[in-house]
């Protein structure tokens, strides 16, 4: 063997870049450790996060430090009443010049885009993410342009202002691999946070501790770990298990249907990604069936509907997973291991 390869570094782990990472994003928020672990799930399998929490949670700051720490380009969109497709992707513009048209490229084309309070702008604009969430790519005056890469969305909303709201239709919301709750901080965090940064002046620093470019190469190390087939099996019955509930036809001797719609395909192939990005995360070269547990809600809970019956009793679409969790079959703890 050669010296080169001798002294060649060793493979990251996920746990090494996952604590490199948040302990970076931690110099300016605190806390939100399991929602930084689902952001970065993200990364590593390209999907979109829908943020959802009260006003002044750090939102915000959160993606943007974020973008921060990887060291890629970050661009924010804030979402209001008056906002056009044009100003998300970006228009054709005249030259007096030489008269002529040229593409100029919207803020969509950056690495990490923040779509701030998404649901604050009409359909029109709302559906011009689409093309870009799905395809990764734009077209502007009939031409193409590619995005970035990496390139992910994330998408912030305030959960209890209605008025002068649109909701995201469901075909939107199934383009996100998440919908994350942000709470609170702790009452510890919370104080910590005043000390910190109760000064003008001391407000939080963060630099780069990783690159675009290694996030790609990190990708490959999560297509490598193992998905047994009892654990896809596993998957694909938790999903089909919302389809059954919606499909279900009112019975008096049962109790009632809880679910309008279930999740579609989108949301087997989102749940087996995130439950191998999860797993790698945590140093592990298999997929558990309790991977695939922890990480259900976040991923399904904005992939169906409840009833208007459901609604009147006050039950939420977590309680339905919940019970979905419960009731599916699960295979052996080392079901998934190789």
């Amino acid at each position: 063997m050669s010296a080169a390869a001798d002294m060649a570094p060793a493979p990251l782990s996920g746990a090494q870049w996952s604590a490199t990472l948040a302990d970076e994003i931690g110099k300016a928020v605190l806390g939100q450790r399991p929602i930084i672990e689902r952001l970065q799930i993200a990364l590593l399998t390209g999907g979109h996060v829908l943020l959802e929490g009260m006003p002044g949670l750090a939102k915000t700051l959160l993606v943007k430090s974020l973008a921060q720490a990887l060291g890629v380009r970050f661009e924010r969109i804030q979402f209001t009443p008056d906002l056009l497709p044009s100003d998300v992707v970006g228009t054709m513009v005249y030259s007096p010049g030489d008269g002529k048209f040229s593409p100029h490229l919207g803020p969509i084309f950056a690495n990490l885009v923040l779509a701030d309070e998404i649901n604050r702008s009409p359909a029109k604009v709302q559906s011009a993410l689409l093309e870009a969430m799905q395809e990764r790519q734009v077209t502007i005056g009939g031409a193409t342009h590619a995005l970035p890469k990496p390139f992910l969305v994330m998408a912030t909303q305030n959960p209890v202002e209605q008025e002068g709201t649109y909701p995201l239709p469901e075909a939107q919301l199934d383009r996100f691999l998440f919908k994350l709750m942000l709470d609170y901080p702790a009452v510890d965090e919370e104080i910590e946070m005043m000390r910190r940064w109760g000064q003008v002046t001391s407000q939080p620093e963060v630099q780069a501790v990783a690159s675009g470019a290694q996030l790609l190469e990190l990708r490959k190390q999560v297509d490598r770990v193992h998905v047994a087939d009892a654990i896809q099996a596993y998957i694909v019955a938790l999903v089909r298990a919302t389809r059954a509930i919606a499909a279900r036809k009112e019975d008096s001797s049962r109790e009632p249907r809880t679910l309008a719609f279930g999740a579609s395909p989108r949301a087997s192939l989102g749940l087996l990604q995130a439950s191998k990005a999860l797993a790698w995360l945590r140093g592990s070269d298999f997929v558990a069936p309790a991977f695939v547990q922890d990480i259900f809600l976040d991923v399904m809970r904005h992939r169906v509907g409840l009833t208007y019956e459901a609604e009147a009793i006050g039950m939420t679409t977590d309680q339905v997973l919940a019970e979905v969790l419960r009731q599916t079959a699960v295979p052996e703890p080392d079901a998934g291991a190789r």
